[in-house]
Parts: C-alpha cells; sequence; structure tokens
C-alpha cells in the first residue's frame, strides 16, 4: 500500500451562513524518494466550517485511485475526534442520533467520507491550527482563498438546491 499524507482544513466566513471553502494537500514519495504532492479547494457560496472541514477531507479522500495507508492531519477536532473517540461507531449504531438522541450534523458528509474511506487505511492526526504547522498553515490559505474567490459552488444541503 502506498503511504500518503493528506493535510486538509476548513474555513467558513459568518459561519454558519456565509461562504466556505476547503484546503487539502495530498503527498506521497514514491520509490526513488521524490515526493508529490497535489493541492485542491473549493469555495461555496452558503456553508458551515464544518461541512468544509469534512469537505476537505472527503475531496483527498476522493482523489485517490487505489488502496492506501492514510494520515490525515486536520486542526478539526469535529473531524478527528469523530473517529478517535469513536463517535462514529455510536452514531451509526444509533442510526445517525448522537449520545443525547438528537440527529447528528452533516449525516450525508459523514456517510460520503466513510465510502471514501472504505478501500484504505486511515489514521486521524489533529494538529493545532494557526500554529505554524506548515501544511496545515498553507491549507489554511487555500480554504480561505476558496472561501473568498469568485467561483463559489452551491452546497446543496444548506442552499436548497
Amino acid at each position: 500500500m502506498t503511504d500518503i499524507k493528506l493535510f486538509s482544513d476548513g474555513a467558513a466566513r459568518g459561519n454558519p451562513d456565509g461562504p466556505g471553502g476547503y484546503g487539502t494537500i495530498l503527498q506521497f514519495t514514491d520509490a526513488q524518494g521524490v515526493l508529490h504532492e497535489r493541492e485542491y479547494s473549493a469555495g461555496y457560496r452558503k456553508t458551515t466550517n464544518n461541512r468544509m472541514e469534512l469537505m476537505g477531507v472527503i475531496t483527498g479522500m476522493e482523489a485517490l485511485t487505489r488502496p492506501c495507508h492514510v494520515e490525515v492531519y486536520t486542526d478539526s477536532k469535529y473531524v478527528s475526534d469523530a473517529f478517535n473517540q469513536n463517535w462514529i461507531e455510536g452514531w451509526q449504531k444509533r442510526n445517525w442520533k448522537n449520545s443525547q438522541n438528537k440527529p447528528v450534523k452533516n449525516p450525508e458528509l459523514w456517510q460520503r467520507l466513510l465510502a471514501a474511506m472504505e478501500p484504505h487505511e486511515v489514521h486521524f492526526n489533529w494538529v493545532k491550527g494557526h500554529n505554524g504547522h506548515e501544511l496545515n498553515e498553507r491549507c489554511d490559505k487555500l480554504a480561505t482563498s476558496a472561501a473568498d474567490g469568485s467561483d463559489l459552488l452551491d452546497d446543496e444541503v444548506l442552499s436548497g438546491v
């Protein structure tokens, strides 16, 4: 399996009803020791920070074309704790309800992420945001630039499209 590093960040202006974006960087080192890198970003007219955090990881996972070992680096406790604290398993067992028996937010994105992760071995790592982590800072710039861009997409769930 190829070892992949996936760095991701999300941003939203005027959370929860403003524009937002995500930034994702995929890295792997080939057999000759050469580092390969690809960046992804997109902005949305009306979204939330948590949705953008999820979309960043989803986009990176969906870009992978064969099973890989993936180390995800995110400053989102929402995303990392869902897996590292096993919240996701409880949500699935309770039919996408949280421990207070309330609907989990963004279930369609969680389900999309789980489907994208299916062929891979994935580990989530939390990094402190805005703390000088070079690739987290790059992802933040990608996300905020996308949120501030002019070619914004519609988030179908929040825009009612």
